[in-house]
């Protein structure tokens, strides 16, 4: 051993010019890297509207999803009791033939709850293939993005109108002609973000190996452009509530003896004055669904980002 070797004190080092620089510890070079960040569940509770929106939504699951339990049967009519007042017999009251508005309202719930979920499935479907082709395709850009362009230059209402005059009023006809209006929505989404991954490094050297385009597309491409689809999934599907109970409002959406808050408002106008809890609560139920589904869905925006959600984790570490 060196002269210099035993002199030289512990954790020093020599660099590659023989100059004696003091180790750098295992946890210095660990840093701040190797310690977790929170977990989804723990960034969602700690927001405070995102808990909120879920909490909405999580209300108005269980409360779709327990209707014939707690609802009773929307169709029974009472004539001698009819309009009567909010009580403990009726909590929301009755309607103009005797129904009890509780159980339309939960049921209500229900219905909304379908649609939006179908209506997501239906537009994603549609939107994130014709958002792939259009993106990853440069010949097919032009003419699957026209279509998707001229589906949009309609205002969603009347757009969903039509589709509803020419298709009957039904259920299933409702979903498809709201996935009709949202799947351009969907396919712009998908379709800008197709344009970025498709020049990336990675998928270039897939490309260069001989990958196929389906096999690009499907473990390249559509996974890492998930992210805003995702978040336009919460955004779509309460402009499906909404829809769905303005089309029934307007009479053109599902079947009058449906129980729909649509329908519970249209039939409530007539008697707004005399009756106004035939309006208050379908609306009441209306706004809470779309306030959280909003509130979620911006949350969701916010923990998807890598750089907000990279400077909300180190705001809360400190």
């Amino acid at each position: 051993m060196s002269t210099e070797g035993a002199r030289r004190p512990l954790g020093v080092l020599p660099d590659s010019r023989g100059i004696a620089a003091p180790a750098i510890p295992p946890q210095t070079l660990a840093g701040p890297q190797s310690r977790r960040g929170p977990g989804w569940l723990t960034l969602i509770t700690r927001r405070k509207t995102t808990a909120l929106g879920a909490l909405l939504m999580l209300l108005m699951l269980l409360t779709g999803t327990l209707a014939p339990l707690i609802g009773g049967d929307p169709g029974y009519m009472d004539v001698a009791g009819r309009l009567q007042a909010p009580s403990r017999a009726h909590w929301f009251g009755t309607d103009d033939v005797g129904r009890d508005v509780f159980s339309r309202v939960v049921y209500g719930a229900r219905l909304s709850l379908l649609v939006g979920a179908a209506v997501v499935v239906f537009s994603f479907a549609v939107g994130v293939v014709c958002g792939l082709l259009a993106g990853y395709y440069r010949r097919l850009d032009n003419p699957v993005m026209r279509v998707m362009d001229g589906l949009m230059a309609f205002p969603a209402i009347v757009l969903a109108i039509a589709l509803m005059a020419a298709l009957g009023a039904s259920v299933v006809n409702v979903i498809v002609a709201i996935g009709v209006v949202y799947s351009p929505r969907v396919a712009r989404v998908v379709r800008g973000s197709v344009l970025v991954i498709r020049e990336t490094s990675y998928v270039e050297a897939a490309r260069a190996l001989g990958a196929a385009d389906l096999v690009l597309m499907a473990r390249h491409v559509m996974p890492n452009c998930l992210s805003p689809v995702i978040v336009q999934a919460s955004f779509v599907f309460a402009a499906a509530v909404l829809t769905e109970a303005a089309l029934s409002f307007l009479g053109v959406g599902v079947p009058p003896y449906v129980p729909s808050w649509g329908v519970i408002l249209a039939e409530g106008r007539l008697y707004i004055q005399q009756a106004p809890w035939l309006v208050i609560y379908p609306g009441v139920a209306i706004m809470l669904t779309i306030f959280g589904l909003n509130l979620f869905g911006d949350g969701l925006r916010d923990l998807l980002d890598p750089k907000i959600r990279g400077l909300t984790s180190e705001r809360q570490q400190t």
